[in-house]
């Protein structure tokens, strides 16, 4: 059992992305942890920190229902280039099997934004 994040096309040859449960959690934290925050101690995960004390474009994808929903095309478009930036600043080290795979997800969650925001559809979770 996982997650699949997939474009709202109903095209079954549209690129999307998955992870087991446990993968998924682990590229959520390591996302938040790259903005500069624990997502532990966020309110719904654990915490009681308020998502409105962090200031990053991910909120809507970092705050997001793990298995139901979808982000609206114009969420992917806002948070594209925050996404690509990270991409881009990180210098993968090939002794790190755990950034790497962090980094090829994250590429392969850019594509799935960029094919939603171009088509105008919403990223689907589920």
């Amino acid at each position: 059992m996982g997650l699949m994040l997939s474009p709202g096309d109903d095209d079954g040859a549209s690129p999307d992305i998955s992870w087991s449960y446990f993968g998924f959690s682990l590229f959520w934290q390591w996302l938040a942890e790259v903005e500069g925050f624990t997502l532990a101690e966020m309110d719904g995960f654990g915490g009681d920190r308020p998502w409105c004390s962090v200031s990053t474009t991910l909120a809507p994808l970092l705050d997001h229902p793990d298995d139901e929903g979808d982000l609206t095309p114009a969420q992917c478009v806002a948070m594209l280039p925050r996404l690509e930036a990270i991409l881009d600043q990180q210098q993968p080290d090939d002794s790190d099997p755990v950034l790497l795979r962090r980094l090829d997800d994250l590429s392969q969650l850019v594509t799935v934004m960029r094919f939603c925001s171009g088509k105008d559809v919403g990223l689907i979770f589920g």
